[in-house]
């Protein structure tokens, strides 16, 4: 039996995060190309400290927090980059060095990736290419420099399924993998899942272990879209705006119930009568805080938001990995 690392990994598009034995990282995806130019300390100013600086076979890139005052700005939003983008790569590098340095990771690793609906939604055909184009880059023994400091590692193992799917094992699974006896009995009952990331807002109902189909939906009506109210003039990037946002330096008061309103819409648009069935619905992602009372109030108590939301995903799937560990051990086929 081989002796895998096991992985959870949230392909967010604000922020890639990870989820290991060790705990979970996230690593913002802000990302510039780096083209070796830097101004000196000036007298009277401030030198700030660049961010993390990954090279690799595409290039050399600035990653995280602060990176776009660095190098020239990338900011593609496009489910396209899951295919293994440059920048893509640069951002999966950038938060393995960080994972590897507070928690350390050996090879070989079988990691579960939660993905956009958008990508697993359509015919089969479609949807087998996506996952099978996404999960082919992630595959295999990847090499780079971070900073200076080269790393590897082996990816011998890749499964996908949804970001929302995620979520709902966080709930479900302990830490060990194990379903929690008091919350196994919602694996027969209909459990709703808001996922409201950066990009998407998505929506899921499982009904005995499988999704409703018709009220599962996803829609670009995520946080970016509340930061396109505030950013009248195009004066930041998402991505600057996003770290504002993160700060607490930006103030929502005006736009944010004209933000809830487009969520709370079309959560009863998309599941409509199907929401007087839920017996539970789980609210995640970073728009889940900004939204916490709205969603609250709109089902009645029902809803919950985890502790924390915005690593949820990550952790869950970490959880689905460990409650996996036996099919991967045997050796038999990854799905």
């Amino acid at each position: 039996m081989n002796d895998y690392t096991f992985l959870g990994s949230d392909l967010g598009m604000s922020a890639l995060k990870l989820w290991s034995a060790g705990g979970g990282t996230q690593t913002l995806a802000q990302i510039a190309i780096s083209d070796g130019h830097r101004v000196a300390g000036l007298v009277g100013l401030r030198n700030k400290r660049p961010p993390l600086q990954v090279e690799m076979q595409h290039g050399a890139f600035y990653i995280g927090k602060g990176a776009h005052d660095w190098g020239r700005a990338i900011e593609n939003l496009d489910y396209d980059r899951l295919t293994g983008t440059p920048e893509m790569r640069a951002l999966f590098y950038a938060g393995l060095t960080e994972h590897i340095k507070q928690h350390g990771l050996t090879s070989p690793i079988s990691i579960i990736i939660g993905l956009p609906l958008d990508p697993v939604t359509g015919d089969q055909a479609t949807v087998t290419a996506n996952v099978n184009a996404i999960k082919g880059w992630l595959r295999g023994k990847h090499e780079w420099t971070a900073d200076g400091q080269q790393y590897r590692v082996d990816i011998a193992d890749v499964k996908a399924t949804s970001q929302p799917a995620g979520a709902l094992f966080d709930y479900l699974l302990d830490d060990d993998g194990q379903f929690i006896p008091a919350r196994r009995s919602y694996l027969k009952k209909d459990v709703g899942v808001i996922s409201i990331g950066f990009n998407t807002i998505e929506l899921l109902i499982v009904r005995d272990r499988a999704p409703l189909q018709r009220a599962t939906s996803s829609d670009t009506s995520g946080a970016r879209r509340l930061l396109e109210m505030l950013n009248p003039g195009d004066a930041y990037s998402l991505a600057e705006l996003d770290s504002k946002l993160r700060d607490h330096r930006i103030n929502t008061r005006d736009a944010l119930p004209v933000w809830e309103s487009e969520i709370v819409g079309f959560i009863e648009r998309k599941w409509g009568k199907a929401r007087r069935g839920l017996s539970l619905v789980l609210a995640v992602g970073g728009g889940a805080i900004l939204l916490r009372n709205t969603l609250i109030k709109a089902f009645n108590g029902m809803a919950i938001v985890p502790d924390d939301p915005v690593m949820s995903i990550a952790h869950g799937l970490y959880k689905l990995s460990l409650s996996q560990k036996r099919v991967v051990g045997d050796g038999q086929a990854a799905g």
